[in-house]
């Protein structure tokens, strides 16, 4: 689903118009980003959890030349689902 059939939907769902939904999911989601960079869990009880975890320095091979290569350490977003959406899809 894209983020505009996501617009529509809610927008029917609420009677809001598209535009004010549009504005909605943009602030919903730069203040997950913001809060989840600052190493803050975000955690919508029934729906998941937004947080962070931190990947250490590995060394991998290019798969065409076999090579060692060195892959950074960086820090990813993870989600965990909650109960009630887990329901949901199953």
């Amino acid at each position: 689903m894209s983020k505009a059939k996501l617009t529509k939907d809610i927008a029917a769902k609420t009677g809001c118009s598209q535009q004010q939904v549009n504005d909605f999911i943009n602030a919903f989601c730069e203040a997950v980003q913001e809060n989840v960079s600052e190493d803050e869990q975000v955690t919508i009880v029934g729906f998941g959890t937004f947080y962070k975890t931190h990947r250490k320095a590995t060394t991998g091979r290019n798969p065409r030349t076999g090579e060692p290569i060195s892959i950074k350490a960086a820090n990813q977003p993870k989600f965990r689902s909650g109960k009630k959406f887990k329901e949901a899809v199953n």
